[in-house]
């Protein structure tokens, strides 16, 4: 009995990042940029990616998946995916997150859309990562993708 108790306190203290972003578009803007490919193509990945790599198949409904591939300008292939858990649209996206190359290391992903003004507050939170080092590797790439989507959606 105790070791499930350790695995479950231990499951409920893996790294977890929110980040918080005020976009200058309303959240029907915002949520249709990560939810048709076409516009996430265009905003999706780092700024060191090589330029119209990027290849995303979204289904976007409750148990639908989804893939995101781009390749690097050092011409390294990267892809991630997962499965959308929840989705309401214009107000929140939750979706399971793992790198191919990682599969084992799958964590969860959830996207609030809230009205501000004109525009959109969107808090992002990306939880249940295998470490602090991928929890602030994802914060960096998050970070540099999010600055693309603004102005992606202004």
């Amino acid at each position: 009995m105790a070791v499930n108790q350790a695995a479950a306190a231990h499951s409920s203290e893996r790294p977890s990042l929110t980040l918080t972003r005020r976009l200058r578009a309303k959240p029907e803007r915002v949520f249709a940029a990560w939810t048709q490919a076409e516009q996430l193509a265009q905003w999706f990945g780092p700024p060191n990616m090589k330029p119209a790599t990027v290849q995303a198949e979204l289904d976007v409904r409750t148990g639908g998946r989804y893939r995101i591939s781009f390749v690097r300008d050092d011409g390294e292939y990267f892809e991630a995916g997962g499965i959308y858990r929840e989705v309401v649209p214009n107000e929140r996206l939750v979706f399971s997150w793992a790198w191919h190359s990682t599969p084992e290391r799958e964590s969860l992903v959830t996207i609030s859309f809230k009205p501000e003004g004109g525009g959109t507050l969107m808090i992002f939170h990306h939880a249940q990562f295998v470490d602090e080092t991928a929890r602030d590797n994802h914060q960096r790439g998050w970070s540099s993708f999010f600055d693309k989507l603004d102005a992606f959606v202004a």
